[in-house]
């Protein structure tokens, strides 16, 4: 038996149950059915017998203990599973995963053309109040992906139908279970789901590419699945998003530096607006003194980790920094961020290498290729043409180790990767199918595998360099979002929002001569876009989804921008070197009231009034432990609002303009805010102003902004 202060698992040696989670307060337990392979055209259900723990427990980075047992199949013996459990003795969120072992040669096959593997089952049939939790639709409106809730109804389980997740919960108003598995990809395109029948069993299942057919099984080559995770909580749906919240901000991850909720600032914003509004090429911006001259204000707005984007290296897959831009190989740029204290980032497009690069003479054959043709070259980003290159081969370690050279010898803490589509290798030499896989099995399996091959980069990486921080580019559809790569990294969620075709407007890309994105000027159309995603926040912190704000006066703007990105997506980026001396110090200022309680923030589940776009739209994110935080206050007209917060608050108030508070008998705040336009303003809760001067105060309109 694994025990926690939470849960005890424990293992019956059924053939329903494979091992039972037992809440250690509350109704009995939940039996969680073994899982089912297809081997040489049976199905084999793994019941175990000999059921025992194969080493001692192993405490992980994040304080997770990982428990190891292994049994023989009770069916046949030739065939053994081990179970491996990661438990976090202050969270109710168990993750696991299996490995098939086979004592003499064996392959695992695909009667019929599908997958036939089940993950694990359980039965929801005593908890009538069931949800799907989906991460990855890709709202076209706001052109990103957000999170939605969807009851599934009783209906659904009476035609035995399927739901994609990863996220499952169904309770009775007393107690809620979670059940749900790590991986990803865009929605529709499920590659896991959640089977229901009518008896309101549950079982999850692979759909396409968990494997290919006749792959194989042996003593030397076992089969790893999926990580897995359950969890009941006593309440509802409310107690289980905050508890399940909590699991991913502190325990899913090992690699911890992905959880901090540093300040952003990124250079592509400024290098889209030197193309399409100044005329110049996307590159002609990153050179060293323009780049030294951004880190000097970036330092006095409070930024934190500085991005140098596409264009800081001299071609792909070698990775070295460009001589022509950066003639002193970054020397000035890494002293004067040592100096400030802030963290050097860079962009990576981790699926390419160009055309004379040491990855394509070295590895010829990682090379993706669809039906037998190479893909590529073409050129990126005003560099030298490249081939797209195939993670699930031997490439993905060349590539780990680049990025660890580059921390080592430049100081690289943030690696942020671009354009890693989900779909584009169907090549018979690598390690998703051979020669004898159609086609097809072959593609749909290197897009299952390719996000597995992502977190071991990342995993990798942080394994030689604790403090790095991996952040995976989905601001366009068809990529790999769900829960696998949160285990890893985090999310750049959002670019630029909607481009004009979003909005049914004719743009021809090839002879366009404007900015294809919409939302690229400084108001409250953009920000409003980009706190529409903030939807995660209920399940998944939004410190786990970095969203670039705007900093462009005027201040009625900055104001927005502000109170906007303190709710957890804490990125910037613009023109810093047009703003001025006022606005700088406006973005400084609040930034530093911002940072004595932003760990709060980020802990804090958030409580809001209003659609966003909505008036009023109020975000609360105080931390019920400490009282600590912030509220942010928007409004699409003149008028006055009240707002009493949820959480009770510590002392220690700062207040932005048109803002009032009192506190209630009972310890909670209320605040009176008035605006004169449309705009937005703060309070923050626990927070000390010595030291600092008040931010400056937007002029009174006499128009709204």
């Amino acid at each position: 038996m694994i025990t926690t202060s939470s849960y005890r698992i424990a293992f019956p040696g059924t053939a329903d149950a494979l091992w039972n989670y037992e809440p250690c307060a509350g109704p009995g337990p939940v039996a969680v059915r073994p899982p089912e392979f297809e081997i040489e055209g049976q199905a084999v259900t793994m019941a175990l017998r000999d059921l025992r723990p194969v080493c001692g427990v192993r405490t992980l980075a994040n304080g997770v203990s990982e428990h190891r047992w292994r049994g023989t199949c009770c069916a046949d013996a030739g065939l053994g599973l081990e179970l491996v459990f990661r438990c976090a003795d202050a969270s109710p969120v168990v993750r696991f995963a299996y490995t098939l072992h086979a004592a003499a040669p064996r392959r695992l096959t695909r009667a019929g053309g599908r997958d036939r593997l089940v993950y694990f089952g359980v039965d929801l049939a005593a908890l009538p109040c069931r949800t799907e939790i989906r991460l990855s639709e890709f709202d076209e409106s706001v052109h990103s992906f957000r999170l939605t809730e969807r009851e599934v109804r009783d209906t659904a389980f009476a035609n035995g139908l399927a739901v994609m997740g990863p996220l499952l919960a169904a309770g009775d108003g007393r107690r809620t279970l979670l059940a749900a598995y790590e991986h990803g990809s865009t929605s529709p395109d499920a590659f896991v789901q959640f089977r229901l029948a009518a008896n309101g069993a549950v079982r999850v299942e692979a759909v396409k590419g968990n494997y290919w057919h006749g792959r194989a099984l042996g003593p030397d080559r076992p089969f790893e699945t999926l990580w897995c995770e359950a969890a009941m909580v006593a309440g509802g749906l409310d107690e289980l998003a905050a508890a399940y919240r909590e699991f991913v901000l502190k325990h899913l991850s090992c690699n911890r530096a992905s959880r901090q909720p540093y300040i952003f600032y990124n250079t592509w914003a400024f290098q889209e607006r030197n193309k399409w509004w100044h005329g110049h090429a996307y590159l002609d911006s990153m050179n060293a003194d323009r780049i030294l001259a951004e880190i000097d204000v970036a330092h006095r707005m409070g930024i934190e980790v500085f991005v140098l984007d596409t264009g800081w290296y001299e071609k792909t897959g070698d990775w070295r920094v460009s001589t022509r831009r950066f003639p002193d190989g970054l020397r000035a740029v890494r002293a004067k961020l040592a100096g400030y204290g802030m963290k050097l980032g860079l962009w990576f497009s981790p699926t390419q290498a160009a055309v004379s690069s040491r990855p394509v003479a070295d590895h010829p054959g990682c090379r993706m290729s669809w039906d037998g043709r190479l893909h590529g070259p073409h050129e990126v980003w005003e560099t030298e043409a490249s081939y797209n290159m195939c993670l699930a081969s031997r490439y993905w370690e060349g590539f780990a180790d680049e990025l660890i050279r580059l921390h080592r010898e430049l100081g690289v803490v943030y690696f942020k990767w671009d354009a890693v589509g989900q779909y584009g290798c169907n090549d018979a030499g690598h390690w998703h199918g051979d020669a004898s896989v159609p086609p097809q099995e072959r593609a749909d399996c290197y897009a299952f595998e390719q996000v597995r091959y992502m977190v071991r980069v990342v995993d990798r990486l942080c394994a030689a360099c604790p403090e790095a921080i991996v952040d995976f580019d989905i601001t366009e559809g068809g990529r790999s979002v769900g829960l696998a790569f949160l285990s890893a990294g985090k999310y750049f969620l959002i670019n630029n929002g909607p481009y004009f075709p979003n909005l049914d407007h004719p743009y021809d890309w090839a002879t366009a001569t404007v900015w294809s994105n919409v939302y690229v000027y400084p108001g409250p159309a953009r920000a409003r876009v980009c706190r529409a995603p903030l939807t995660c926040d209920r399940w998944l912190p939004s410190v786990l989804f970095l969203t670039h704000y705007l900093p462009d006066e005027p201040a009625r703007s900055q104001w927005i921008n502000l109170a906007s990105l303190i709710l957890g997506q804490n990125g910037i980026w613009g023109d810093l070197l047009s703003l001025s001396p006022a606005g700088v110090e406006r973005f400084g200022q609040t930034l530093a009231l911002y940072k004595q309680v932003r760990d709060d923030i980020t802990e804090a589940p958030p409580v809001r009034t209003g659609a966003v776009g909505g008036n009023p739209e109020i975000h609360e994110k105080v931390s019920p432990r400490s009282g600590r935080g912030a509220v942010a206050l928007f409004a699409s007209s003149a008028g006055s609002y009240t707002y009493i917060t949820e959480a009770r608050v510590a002392r220690g108030v700062w207040t932005g303009e048109g803002v009032t508070v009192t506190f209630t008998p009972d310890g909670r705040a209320r605040l009176e805010a008035s605006f004169t336009a449309p705009g937005a303003t703060l309070a923050f809760f626990g927070v000390s102003a010595t030291g600092l001067e008040r931010p400056p105060r937007p002029p009174p309109p006499t128009t709204p902004a």
